[in-house]
Formats: C-alpha cells, sequence, structure tokens
C-alpha cells in the first residue's frame, strides 16, 4: 500500500519548521521511528525538533540523533524548549500512538496548537485528534510505515543511522522476531535494511545487553513477587515505588521484565504493575488469541497491540491489584480456552 498521499506529499516539498513527538516511556520503535522520520524530515530541508514526553530509556540513548531530543519533564529547560518549539511550528508529526492521553502532559499544548498534526502509527482505533493520519494497523511496527515512507519518497535518502533506528523499532516491536507479527513482509523489509551494513549484534547488544548492576537486582526481585493464578491461567509481578527507589531505577529498568510472566508453564496472560509518581502503570501481555488490549481498554484506560498493551490506574496499588484480580472471573472461559 501507498502512504504518502498527495497531502502529506505537499507538507513534505516545502522546508518547514516541524515538531516530531512520540509516547510517554518511549520504547525502540517510538524514539527509532522519531529519530529516522527527523533524520529523513532534515534532508528534505525541514528544520525539526524532535521532543519526548518523559525522559529517554538509558538503553536508547546511543541512536543517531537522541542527544539532542528533548524531554518534556526537564524543567531546566527541556519543557520551556519545547513549547516554544510547538509554538512556532508549522507542522507537527506525531509517531507511535494512537491517543492524546499517551502525550501525558505535552497533550495539551498538541492539542492546542494551531499547527496540523500528521500522525503515522500502527495502533488500533486511533483517536480523531489528527489533521492527517498514515496509519497501517497490519505493520508490525510504526518503524515499518516510516521505512516504506522514505523509500516511496527516494530511496536514497536512507543511510546506516536510519536504517538502525529502524531496525531497532522492528526488533523490539516484533519481540526479536519471535512474535506472531513477524510476516514475511517483515523478514523481506529487514533484509532490504541490512544493505546499508547495520550492524545488527550491535543493535540488540545495545538495547537487551547494556544494563547496570541495579537494573539485574531488580529484575531479581520483580522475579520473587510472581503470583502464578492457575485458574485463571495468569500470573502477575508488582514494583512498589519504594522498591524502584531502593534499587535506584532509572527510566526503562522495567522495560521486558513483564514477558518473564509467560515463560510459566500454562500461563497466557501476565501483568507488570509499577507504582510510580501518583499512579501504577501496567504492562499486558497474553499469547495466542486471548487480547490484552481489550481489557486494557475496558478496565485500565490502555491500549496497545493484541498480546502486548499498558494500561495505567489512579488507585493505589493494592487497589488496582484488587481491581484486576476482580474483573479475572470474567475472563476465565476465554483464558482457559487459549492453546498455548
Amino acid at each position: 500500500m501507498a502512504y504518502l498521499t498527495d497531502v502529506v506529499r505537499h507538507l513534505l516539498q516545502r522546508p518547514a519548521r516541524v515538531v516530531v513527538t512520540m509516547h510517554r516511556d518511549p520504547d525502540a520503535d517510538a524514539m527509532g521511528s522519531s529519530l529516522a522520520w527527523a533524520a529523513f524530515l532534515k534532508k528534505l530541508g525541514h528544520t525539526v525538533i524532535v521532543i519526548s514526553p518523559t525522559e529517554i530509556p538509558e538503553n536508547l540513548k546511543w541512536m543517531t540523533g537522541s542527544a539532542d531530543v528533548l524531554n518534556f519533564e526537564d524543567r531546566k529547560g527541556g519543557r520551556a524548549e519545547s513549547i516554544q518549539a510547538i509554538n512556532s511550528a508549522e507542522w507537527i508529526s506525531c509517531l507511535d500512538f494512537s491517543s492524546i492521553g499517551r502525550l501525558k502532559d505535552l497533550a495539551p499544548f498538541i492539542t492546542r496548537s494551531k499547527a496540523p498534526v500528521l500522525v503515522i502509527d500502527h495502533h488500533l482505533d486511533p483517536e480523531p485528534f489528527a489533521t492527517f493520519l498514515v496509519s497501517d494497523v497490519t505493520a508490525a511496527a510504526t518503524a515499518q510505515i516510516i521505512y516504506r515512507c522514505i523509500r516511496e519518497w527516494d530511496e536514497s535518502l536512507m543511510d546506516t543511522e536510519i536504517a538502525e533506528c529502524l531496525y531497532a523499532g522492528i526488533m523490539t516491536d516484533t519481540g526479536s522476531f519471535r512474535h506472531n507479527n513477524t510476516t514475511r513482509e517483515v523478514h523481506l523489509l529487514v533484509a532490504d535494511l541490512m544493505q546499508y551494513q547495520i550492524e545488527v549484534d550491535k543493535v540488540h547488544r545495545l538495547i537487551f545487553d547494556n544494563s547496570p548492576l541495579s537494573r539485574l537486582h531488580l529484575l531479581g526481585h520483580s522475579l520473587s513477587t510472581i503470583r502464578v493464578l492457575p485458574e485463571y491461567r495468569t500470573s502477575f509481578m508488582t514494583l512498589t515505588h519504594k522498591t524502584l527507589e531502593d534499587f535506584q531505577s532509572n527510566t526503562g529498568d522495567t522495560d521486558g521484565i513483564v514477558n518473564y510472566g509467560l515463560q510459566i508453564e500454562g500461563v497466557v496472560m501476565t501483568a507488570l504493575f509499577i507504582e510510580r509518581n501518583n499512579e501504577v502503570k501496567i504492562s499486558f501481555r497474553s499469547v495466542a488469541d486471548f487480547s490484552v488490549r481489550e481489557l486494557a481498554h475496558a478496565h485500565f484506560e490502555g491500549g496497545g497491540h493484541k498480546n502486548a498493551s499498558g494500561g495505567r490506574s489512579n488507585l493505589s496499588l493494592s487497589a488496582t491489584i484488587e481491581k484486576f484480580l476482580g474483573i479475572l472471573p470474567h475472563y476465565q472461559e476465554q483464558l482457559n480456552a487459549v492453546k498455548k
């Protein structure tokens, strides 16, 4: 399918002041897509500023261009620079999210801006905040869409740094190519990316094998909190605010921990509850046909993908877990019907 409509091509053709932003707590797809898109726009002559609603995880700071990303939560200058950039932007590009709430405190400034908003995303049910929408829910990652957009425009604008960012997004959103969104097209696209001399082992190592010792200690503690509910084929873990402080947790240190809950025999859904900043952040994972996206959307103001979603709660940690346990009986039949 072609992504670059006449309207989008018109935006790209005339050099302008552009803001590129992504969802809060950015993962490799959000960051990689945004940095690749920004690099592409700069090659077209645009003046681009990339803004993250929250701090960038340490394991993504190797990406080319990450040092210039503004952190909206940085009160020492990042917030003021972000607001100034938004106010002067001629158009805004939002990548890898379909709900305006995923921008956290940055959201009101984007919605109040008079600049047109181009959303590029692969999630289901996008909210109507985009002026222009490039959406493909069959894509494994937003990075996949960005690559197709660049190739539609001019393949010669691809380079190693852009390819690395896009590869990182696709690799992580497919679970290192083991999730069922790893299609033939994904493999062919990655084969195309490898012609730009990216070191796939280096990218994988920088994202997954570059952790401080404190993160491994945090992982060990997280695993010690696992509860298994065999009647619901569900497991879950908890991390309190105090625990995060005790282990000197940084942004991104909890990424991937939730996946361990699916390694338990018979478990088809798992959750990780993280208490921080007066809210509880929840990560959900599932296998096969059970949709954690529907559960997260219905009960925890969340969304995402069928087998990998997130949510949040303004209740206390204990009350949030109690709520979770209370809804499980409604999903018992579905959970027990899953063939793992």
